[in-house]
């Protein structure tokens, strides 16, 4: 029979073992995005090449480039952004917060996150409604609804919430993986 001690340090080493498991998961959705977007990324730029070959070699210009082109910059956008508040690197200016003494670091950096948390659901509460809005509407030139513009912001929504979420929540619990 095994002590209490023995029974919270399996409970704690339970609990770290799940941590360690959303952690993985976390980051392979974040990896996920950073690959679909690197992998459209080549696609904009093989596309782009194509449509100046077809201009100014083959005198006959593919119409669905320019399109296809802006809704993919939107796809590699919001999985960029989403990757980046799971990694912690996007855009933000933090030299005045990290400067400050202890408690008022803490208490920005949590309204950092709660600010991108209501973001992102912003975000994906209004690129759901423009879905909806536009699903009866054709993409010029490729014939796709317009709702594949919005979709993204709704991925990208959900993903902020949620990698920010868990950020709020390790910090809280002190098992933040040596993120600020």
């Amino acid at each position: 029979m095994s002590s209490y001690s023995d029974q919270l340090s399996d409970q704690s080493e339970a609990k770290g073992h799940a941590r360690t498991k959303l952690d993985s998961i976390l980051d392979g959705l974040a990896q996920l995005c950073i690959v679909v977007s690197g992998v459209l990324l080549v696609f904009l730029i093989i596309s782009f090449g194509w449509l100046v070959f077809g201009r100014y070699v083959l005198n006959d210009t593919p119409t669905w480039v320019e399109q296809t082109s802006l809704v993919i910059v939107v796809y590699i956008t919001c999985l960029g952004a989403a990757a980046g508040v799971r990694n912690n690197s996007h855009l933000s200016i933090d030299f005045v917060r990290e400067g400050l003494p202890a408690l008022p670091r803490d208490i920005m950096r949590y309204v950092a996150d709660l600010f991108v948390i209501v973001f992102g659901g912003f975000m994906a509460w209004q690129g759901w409604i423009i879905m909806l809005d536009n699903l009866e509407r054709p993409i010029p030139m490729i014939g796709l609804s317009e709702s594949w513009r919005a979709a993204p912001l709704v991925v990208c929504g959900v993903l902020i919430i949620l990698f920010s979420s868990v950020n709020v929540i390790e910090r809280a619990l002190g098992t933040s993986r040596g993120r600020p």
